[in-house]
């Protein structure tokens, strides 16, 4: 046990661990309402939407999280115009940014010969490369989601319930669905930097689906998928440093196993309680 631990004696590892904490807090209260509201697709869009931004901040010389933070902007703004005024639905909006920005992220990279190390990071993260000035940044972050989601909780319960009765219960369904999008937004930028843009949604959602199967409540929902979404980034760690794999995709994809082996073990206990049931009525009948 204590040779499969050693990673953690490593201090770039414990940082790494730290981000990932702060990620899965982050993808746990944000994530938990992206399953509740069906706007999974709409994360993916925004994840692979920054690559444009990222892609043409690194060729500038700027932060990439600018470049993030602006590119995945200017994907939710151009959701809602082409919602408007183009008269399209939801998932065609995004469907054609979605496509159009990862076209031309892709576009800008391959004009580059020099990017090749730099869009391995965009896209699969580089986790083990945190700095102290990434752990402090998703430290706000997560302070900022955390209080966002708790002082606009009424609202967003109203919009995921019944928009049309939050509307009439004064709760502006408008501006609670622009508030939600802006959660997602600010957690796909924050996270990238550690899983990448590919593999940020497996964060969002894996741990948030995982969570639902066994808590009821929404901030509990939340609390859970943080707490699993953890266990999966140190779990992700340790597979990668002895098995020699990619940090952030390993991290991702326990994400998703931990989904899988959630459902599973919630029917198994299921069938397991629907049968006790059924032998006790047999029993007393």
């Amino acid at each position: 046990m204590s040779s499969l631990l050693d990673p953690f004696t490593v201090v770039f590892v414990q940082r790494a661990l730290l981000t990932g904490a702060l990620v899965a807090v982050i993808c746990g209260v944000v994530g938990t309402w992206v399953v509740l509201r069906g706007m999974a697709f709409l994360g993916e869009a925004m994840a692979h939407g920054m690559l444009p931004g990222i892609a043409v901040a690194t060729l500038l010389g700027i932060p990439p999280v600018l470049g993030a933070a602006v590119s995945a902007a200017g994907m939710s703004l151009g959701i809602g115009a082409l919602q408007r005024r183009g008269r399209l639905s939801a998932d065609t909006s995004i469907g054609l940014l979605f496509v159009a920005s990862l076209a031309l992220g892709v576009v800008v990279i391959s004009a580059s010969r020099s990017f090749a190390t730099d869009a391995t990071a965009i896209l699969f993260g580089d986790i083990l490369a945190a700095a102290p000035s990434n752990v402090l940044m998703l430290a706000i972050v997560a302070v900022v989601a955390l209080v966002v989601a708790a002082l606009g909780h009424r609202s967003f319960v109203a919009v995921t319930v019944d928009p049309r009765q939050a509307q009439l219960l004064g709760l502006r369904p408008q501006i609670a669905h622009v508030l939600l999008v802006g959660l997602i937004t600010l957690a796909v930028v924050a996270a990238y930097q550690a899983v990448g843009s590919l593999l940020v949604v497996g964060m969002l959602l894996g741990p948030a689906v995982a969570a639902g199967r066994w808590a009821t409540r929404i901030p509990s929902i939340m609390a859970l998928a943080a707490v699993i979404g953890t266990a999966s980034v140190a779990v992700g760690l340790l597979i990668s440093w002895h098995a020699g794999t990619a940090a952030g995709a390993t991290i991702a994809f326990v994400a998703i196993v931990a989904a899988a082996v959630s459902a599973a073990l919630h029917g198994l206990f299921s069938a397991h309680g629907a049968g006790r049931r059924h032998a006790l009525i047999e029993r007393t009948s």
